[in-house]
């Protein structure tokens, strides 16, 4: 079963068509990766899905139901949660208060403690700086938060955006080995990610997009062994 399809998606800027009638789709419990190269369009796709902008033409299905254009609160009630680019994080606010924020849909007290405790399991480095400002926070520590608080709405589809940027190739690692670790529970993920390699090692399957247009989609293992892939992508 689809968990998110897009049809004929177009998005625009002034005028400008940066999104150019793209065909997506995401099945449940794949994690599916958008690759390409800056300005290519994937961060203004992955804002049309989960409703920061509304497409200009074609349709977004969440689990067959029309989204496109619904507020960003609705799609979180209905299961859809993003992790930005930049973070997005509270500086001013204490670790655990971005965490609980995430949960400001659900009223259940007692399962939100229950997935503050497994989500210091997942990132024992959070756990050491509950009570710490944000905004202190190290570039790394503050991308484990932003999952820790997207996960905290209990989401059914997790869209993931730019996860590595400006962090260290060993925080880098590291929030990939919790990715493939939060998509082997079962959890259903798009990633957009300029690392077009490390995205591709932990995808089911990929799209390349290159200026508003999708221009290969197949399984992440074939898209690896691509030669036009490696030759743009991968450094072959």
């Amino acid at each position: 079963m689809s968990s998110l399809e897009a049809r004929g998606l177009e998005v625009s800027y002034g005028g400008i068509r940066a999104v150019k009638g793209i065909d997506l789709t995401v099945r449940s419990g794949e994690l599916v990766c958008l690759i390409g190269a800056n300005g290519a369009g994937k961060t203004t796709t992955l804002k049309s899905l989960c409703g920061m902008l509304a497409p200009s033409h074609g349709e977004v299905l969440y689990e067959g139901v029309p989204i496109a254009g619904r507020p960003s609160y609705e799609l979180v009630r209905r299961g859809i949660s993003m992790v930005p680019e930049g973070r997005g994080i509270f500086g001013r606010l204490t670790l655990e208060e971005n965490l609980r924020i995430g949960a400001y849909t659900r009223r259940d007290h007692a399962a939100i403690r229950a997935d503050l405790e497994r989500l210091y399991e997942l990132f024992p480095r959070l756990a050491e700086r509950r009570a710490q400002q944000a905004g202190t926070l190290s570039g790394g520590e503050q991308q484990m938060l932003a999952i820790g608080r997207a996960l905290m709405s209990r989401p059914r589809l997790l869209l993931l955006d730019e996860p590595s940027m400006g962090l260290a190739p060993m925080l880098v690692q590291k929030i990939f080995e919790t990715i493939r670790r939060i998509a082997e529970e079962g959890m259903t993920l798009l990633l957009v990610e300029q690392n077009a390699r490390l995205a591709l090692e932990v995808s089911h399957r990929g799209y390349v997009m290159e200026s508003g247009n999708i221009v290969l989609a197949d399984s992440a293992k074939a898209l690896l062994k691509d030669p036009k892939v490696q030759h743009a992508y991968l450094g072959g």
